[in-house]
């Protein structure tokens, strides 16, 4: 990729306001499952690990573009409107920040145990 140029991102500090985390869950699940639904769920995946869609998709559910929390509240959010549908969309979203990062080998292993995988190795590599 050709660099373009630069931008001051500045560190934002406290929390997502409760009133927005509840419009990120429901506006992200929403576009989750219309991907998911047209595309299937390694499209989605797909389009989450790219930046740019990623930017992208956290400008759409409210997030300031520069905000500096937009990777951990997006994936909160999509955390807590996709994991409850697990059985229906096939995947999982596991960790988050602090004390919850812990739990994630668990998480991973939860999610392997409903649908087959290595999940002592995705356990394992969790750890590292």
């Amino acid at each position: 990729m050709k660099r373009s140029g630069t931008a001051d991102l500045p560190l934002h500090g406290g929390r997502v306001p409760a009133w927005l985390a509840e419009r990120m869950t429901l506006l992200g699940t929403a576009i989750a499952e219309c991907v998911i639904h047209s595309y299937g769920p390694s499209e989605f995946l797909t389009r989450l690990s790219d930046p740019f869609w990623f930017q992208a998709l956290g400008a759409v559910m409210g997030m300031d573009w520069h905000s500096s929390g937009i990777t951990t509240s997006v994936l909160g959010a999509l955390k807590r409107g996709l994991n409850p549908r697990f059985s229906e969309l096939g995947f999982t979203i596991c960790g988050g920040r602090g004390k919850h990062s812990r739990r994630t080998p668990d998480e991973i292993l939860d999610g392997a145990q409903r649908r087959p995988a290595h999940e002592h190795v995705l356990a394992w590599v969790a750890q590292r």
